[in-house]
């Protein structure tokens, strides 16, 4: 639970059948198939397997395809903990969650206190569970643009349809109903419809025309759920001149230009539960909108749908057609997917039994203990974080390393954890890491979560006396590295920074051609990055640090590595482009090194894939050398850059009781000099770097 959550007991969680149905059928398709979905996203794997060669591309995509991806996204419950910077609830407060990836159908659940709602005393648990669905109908209806008096169709009656026209009715507007369903028609008007048409079967224009007095609707709300474009094309022929049309359900639309153009139609489309959806920092760091700029946000939205449950405008009860027990959860989905009966499931409801006991522990194998079970690998072994990069890159390497034997894994989503923990046949999963840390038959813990937890989890597990593998960066600030150094100093357990470049073999016969320990070297990196979304973790300073702290880091420990010398001054100069937060993304590195040694880092977005990611050039001792990607052999089937390596030299030090094969005071360093990087940029003239404010 992050600091601006809510952890919540769920009582109820509705599903959504239509989009939770479209997931699964999606996730049963063959790799050919999805290809055929998501052409997008087949190209970007052809353009990766050419760079990165086809053995680290097909674990990037295998990991990604087999990471299990939860379902629902509209759920109440109890609050049992809130984060520390939650003032809105407290805990045994009811309420309504919303949020993909958050309110899920679990017995538990963390949702960040933007997308939680107080839910009123008349209102039910199981009503104030579909308040993600009012919420959806909601903004489709505000993207209208209504004005009182105005005449609306609701094109499409399921849960969303349904909820539109009893919203519509509450507010006063007139609504026609329709639907190919003649079920779905008569209950729009029982839920509040003025009139309603069978599409197929009844003249809908001849019944628009009559319904608006002969002008056509003011506003066509499309809450269909289909690939065909029919219901843009009906919509169009429904609506007066000047009309809008706002599109909330997943319809095709290619609009017919023509009809769009003569009746100067204003098509909106209405973007999931209103403003903030999708902003990060509206969900996940708790900012909100000033309502006097932003009226109604996607918490608004929520809080209003509740409004009208509690005046009794909005009845979900007469929508819901099942309710099933979460242990019979599968029965909710058999009756989604396979319907011989044809019969109606517009408002399901998953229940959960709100006195059950929960912990944040999940045993898997409680057999495998290892005073009694010997396994070949001697080390024992506590993942934490379990995202893409652990499950396509360390996991394998883990799980077949003959001294290592993964015990058990951590993440915030305990979904992907005990995934993990399951095909790994590791002892226990968890949502908490600390149970990782604090375990006493663990001695290797390796951090893999997003960069702003490395400083903080990486010290708790060097205090409790464990060998510490973090993923680079060490920290994402100062006090961060201040921590995890002084962590460091006061343990014998090793720390060791997943600089796993310096461990590859084109870097070890690079170095050894050009450093003999008598001159200087010269150095040049390249690296042409893909270009990040602007919401992406990474460019994030809170949470990634930016990618010169995050990314350039790597870099900066290969240049260290080559020279074998400590860093001196820094300068650094960026183009505009790409920056967030004033954190640069294209930048221009030169480090100075102490026995005049210098390299170049030119890290750029500004390319393209056509070129390959990484190129260096070293020259010294009367060499010069290359490396082109890290890529071997004359297949393209992978590269080498060292994963694997890294952590045969970690066991190694391990097992011998040796120091880490980074040295303390290099993975200081160059942490550092990333941090260094960016003042440079800042200041715009050469940073000396110090660090031995980190050291003593």
């Amino acid at each position: 639970m992050g600091e601006k959550s809510v952890l919540v007991k769920n009582h109820y969680s509705c599903v959504s059948a239509g989009t939770e149905k479209s997931m699964i059928e999606l996730g049963k398709k063959s790799y050919l198939g999805k290809a055929r979905e998501r052409p997008d996203l087949a190209k970007k794997v052809f353009e990766k397997a050419r760079n990165d060669g086809l053995i680290s591309t097909y674990q990037s995509v295998m990991a990604r395809l087999e990471e299990a991806t939860p379902l629902g996204y509209s759920c109440c419950g109890e609050v049992i903990d809130v984060g520390e910077d939650v003032e809105e609830f407290s805990r045994g407060d009811i309420v309504a969650c919303a949020g993909a990836g958050y309110a899920n159908h679990a017995e538990v659940v963390s949702v960040p206190k933007n997308l939680c709602a107080p839910v009123p005393d008349a209102v039910e648990p199981s009503n104030a569970a579909f308040v993600t669905i009012g919420a959806i109908a909601m903004q489709g209806i505000r993207r209208a643009d209504l004005t009182p008096g105005e005449r609306v169709a609701v094109l499409g009656l399921g849960l969303v349809g349904q909820t539109a026209t009893q919203i519509l009715d509450a507010y006063g507007f007139p609504v026609l109903g329709l639907d190919i369903d003649p079920s779905q028609v008569q209950k729009g008007l029982e839920l509040g419809a003025d009139e309603g048409g069978v599409i197929g079967d009844d003249d809908i224009e001849a019944l628009a025309d009559d319904f608006s007095n002969g002008n056509g609707v003011d506003a066509t709300i499309i809450a269909a759920s289909t690939k065909s474009d029919q219901p843009v094309e009906q919509a169009g022929e429904i609506t007066r001149k000047q009309g809008r049309v706002s599109v909330v359900g997943q319809v095709g639309m290619d609009v017919p230009r023509e009809l769009y153009y003569d009746k100067e139609l204003d098509f909106l489309i209405s973007r999931s539960y209103g403003p903030g959806r999708y902003d990060k920092v509206y969900e996940e760091k708790g900012m909100d909108y000033p309502v006097g700029y932003v009226r109604w946000t996607e918490n608004r939205n929520m809080r209003e749908c509740l409004r009208l449950m509690d005046d009794g405008g909005v009845d979900f009860e007469s929508m819901k057609t099942h309710e099933f027990g979460i242990d019979e959860a599968t029965k909710a989905y058999d009756l989604i997917l396979d319907n011989p009966d044809n019969e109606d499931f517009t408002g399901v409801l998953l229940k959960y039994d709100p006195e059950r006991e929960h912990t944040v522990k999940q045993v898997h194998n409680a057999a495998n203990d290892q005073s009694s079970t010997k396994r070949s690998a001697p080390l024992s072994v506590g993942m934490v974080g379990a995202g893409t990069f652990a499950k396509g890159t360390l996991l394998p390497i883990l799980s077949e390393h003959e001294d290592l034997n993964l015990k058990a894994v951590a993440s915030a989503t305990g979904v992907s954890a005990s995934e993990v923990a399951k095909k790994h046949d590791c002892d226990y999963s968890t949502t908490d890491y600390s149970e990782i840390v604090e375990d006493d038959d663990i001695d290797v813990v390796v951090v893999a979560t997003r960069h702003n937890l490395h400083a903080e989890i990486a010290a708790a597990a060097l205090s409790n006396d464990k060998d510490v593998h973090v993923e680079k960066p060490v920290a994402i600030t100062e006090e961060g590295l201040q921590r995890v150094a002084g962590a460091a100093r006061e343990t014998e357990s090793r720390l060791m920074v997943g600089f796993n470049r310096r461990f590859a073999d084109p870097s070890q016969e690079l170095k050894g051609a050009v450093r003999d320990g008598s001159g200087p070297i010269m150095l040049n990196y390249r690296v042409n990055a893909d270009e990040l979304p602007e919401d992406h973790w990474t460019r994030d300073p809170d949470v990634g640090g930016g990618r010169v702290v995050g990314e350039v880091c790597h870099f900066i420990d290969f240049a260290r590595f080559v020279t074998e010398r400590s860093v001196e001054k820094v300068f650094a100069t960026t183009v505009e482009r790409g920056k967030q937060s004033g954190r640069p993304e294209n930048v221009n590195i030169t480090l100075d090194f102490e026995d005049g040694s210098t390299a170049s880092v030119i890290y750029t977005t500004l390319g393209n894939s056509s070129l390959a990611k990484e190129y260096v050039e070293a020259f010294g001792n009367g060499e010069a050398k290359k490396i082109n990607n890290f890529k071997g052999g004359t297949l393209n089937l992978g590269q080498d850059k060292g994963h694997a390596s890294q952590f045969d030299a970690f066991v190694d030090s391990i097992l011998a009781g040796e120091p880490s094969p980074v040295p303390l005071e290099e993975a200081i360093e160059v942490t550092a000099v990333s941090f260094d990087v960016l003042e440079a940029v800042k200041q715009g003239e050469p940073v000396t770097t110090d660090i031995g404010p980190y050291l003593n």
